[in-house]
């Protein structure tokens, strides 16, 4: 006979719901699944783009890192994030995503890790040397801070090191923990999208050749397709176009077709120089710097962006060598700071920039924003706090290098040097008559407004060196004379990728990763005092648990009769 109101009875029935809720737990988990980050800046939550690109992977990739073996704890923390990122990519993509890592020093001969290193850094994954300190030895290490991404056949290399070079060691670090996401996510995209965007390289005004370009096209290729256009049609079947340093005048006509494309939200890059400046008449005493006449002031002031003729000197300068005197018949050379040459480290808070590298500009002039309804304006690059504008005509000669500009006249801190528009442009053309001889039955007076428009106020920003042994190009973003190179090319091809993102997959770049250091001086201050709380604190509690239960138990069981 079963008594209802037994202690017996009771226990069972509570072990029974609590087996059920637990069961139903697991099998509405099973079925709903979900991660929960704790992390006030969400260090461990992927963006939704990156999700849903995860979940559309139609098959297996695998992906190789090559961060392993003995490694400092800098490099450890490094790793261990991209550990978790891949992990979460694994569980978001369905098991598509499949990956190991490995220690390239780890090769059974020196000949084999030669090659493949050698290998490694043909695909795009460069060396980096750490050193350390092991028992009061100094320790050299080379490591390959990279992955190599494989899917379907080809193969992508990634660099997972990234961040700006003026930070310190442990913020560089943090930079490129932060970057790991969009660097995978989009080395990803890359390889699994079938229909890949078309970028329109826009000829017939003097720009920048193939061989100036060379470096900049070879990383476009490998992203989107690419085709050489005259603005002599509409373009539109090219989701953006890229107008590199041109230097003659636009007709009523190309302006016209360059005007209706971004009305129908193209997407422009436009660099521009307004000065005509170069290095090649620089020795000369007088050398003036007169303004390109492009025709295009009217209508870039109509989409919000002006102008100015002048030159931007700024003491945050890549150097170049002149002749300081000479020796016997041997000139000899001395490497000075040059003004007109400025090295921009200011960006923007924007996925674009976030945690990029100084970015070298050549012949830069400054830009005013004009207020335009619809028209969002973001600058982007901006000069040091020691900068200046000189006005149209300006002498650019290295005789000037032998004077000194002081940081009174370097009065103009922060000059913007790169706007991203954004928005609903207004045609040019708006009430206007049409150029002659153009077809205007469609034509749209008011941009779509996913239109965005790049302007930089510096062509050369895209022109690679010119290896002047070989006549090979050199990378974009090298400087033969200081033997390193700048981040041109990651800021250019950042901007392309925001501007062509549909999937917003690029808002990975605003991922941050907080660094909270210990304040050593309240460490040692209050150290006593949290020793005693870790230690003594839980030991005191446990006995006041203790004592709490032995006197409700025996209260319990003092007046227990039975029944």
């Amino acid at each position: 006979m079963v008594v209802l109101n037994s202690r017996k009875l009771e226990s069972f029935l509570r072990f029974f719901i609590g087996l059920v809720a637990v069961v139903l737990i697991n099998i509405v988990a099973g079925t709903n699944f979900f991660r929960l980050d704790l992390t006030e800046e969400g260090r461990y939550t992927i963006k939704e783009p990156t999700k849903e690109m995860l979940h559309d992977l139609d098959d297996v990739v695998y992906i190789e890192v090559y961060l392993d073996g003995d490694l400092n704890s800098g490099f450890k923390r490094l790793q261990r994030s991209i550990r978790e990122t891949l992990e979460e990519f694994r569980i978001y993509s369905g098991d598509n995503i499949q990956y190991t890592f490995n220690d390239p020093t780890a090769a059974m001969s020196e000949k084999a890790r030669g090659e493949f290193m050698r290998d490694l850094m043909a695909k795009g994954i460069q060396p980096t040397n750490i050193i350390d300190n092991q028992n009061g030895n100094r320790v050299e290490k080379l490591i390959f801070p990279g992955a190599l991404v494989s899917y379907g056949g080809t193969e992508a290399g990634v660099m997972l090191l990234k961040g700006n070079q003026a930070a310190s060691a442990e913020e560089k670090l943090n930079q490129s923990i932060e970057s790991i996401e969009y660097e995978l996510a989009s080395a990803i995209r890359e390889l699994t999208t079938l229909t890949r965007k078309k970028v329109a390289i826009v000829r017939g005004h003097g720009e920048l050749d193939s061989l100036q370009m060379a470096s900049f096209t070879s990383a476009l290729s490998q992203r989107y397709d690419l085709g050489k256009e005259r603005l002599d049609r509409d373009l539109s079947s090219y989701d953006a176009m890229l107008i590199a340093k041109p230097q003659n005048k636009f007709s009523d006509q190309e302006k016209y077709y360059l005007d209706q494309y971004l009305m129908k939200g193209g997407k422009v890059m436009l660099l521009l120089d307004k000065l005509q400046a170069n290095m090649d008449s620089a020795s000369a005493p007088m050398n003036f710097a007169f303004p390109y006449d492009e025709n295009l002031d009217d209508q870039l002031f109509k989409y919000g962006i002006r102008f100015n003729n002048d030159l931007i000197q700024d003491q945050r300068a890549a150097s170049y060598p002149i002749v300081v005197g000479n020796m016997g018949d041997q000139p000899q050379l001395s490497l000075e700071n040059w003004p007109f040459f400025p090295i921009v480290n200011q960006f923007a808070n924007h996925p674009i920039t976030r945690n990029m590298d100084a970015v070298l500009l050549k012949f830069v002039s400054t830009m005013d924003s004009i207020k335009v309804d619809g028209v969002k304006k973001t600058p982007l690059l901006f000069t040091s706090q020691y900068s200046r504008s000189v006005t149209s005509p300006v002498n650019v000669s290295v005789q000037d290098l032998r004077k000194n500009l002081t940081p009174e006249m370097l009065n103009k801190p922060h000059l913007p040097v790169a706007f991203l528009l954004e928005g609903t442009f207004t045609s040019l053309y708006k009430n206007r008559f049409k150029p002659e001889g153009i077809n205007a039955d469609n034509a749209i007076d008011d941009s779509d407004p996913s239109a965005k428009m790049l302007v930089v106020s510096d062509g050369d920003i895209a022109e690679n060196e010119i290896n002047k042994r070989t006549g090979d190009p050199q990378p974009l973003g090298f400087y033969p004379f200081a033997q390193s190179e700048f981040a041109n090319q990651d800021f250019l091809l950042n901007s392309l990728a925001y501007m062509l993102d549909d999937g917003g997959l690029i808002t990975a770049r605003n991922k941050e990763v907080k660094i909270r250091p210990l304040d050593k001086v309240k460490i040692d201050r209050e150290k006593t005092k949290w020793q005693i709380i870790n230690l003594v604190l839980p030991v005191l509690l446990i006995i006041i648990y203790g004592l709490i239960r032995f006197y409700l138990r025996k209260k319990k069981y003092t007046g227990f009769t039975g029944e």
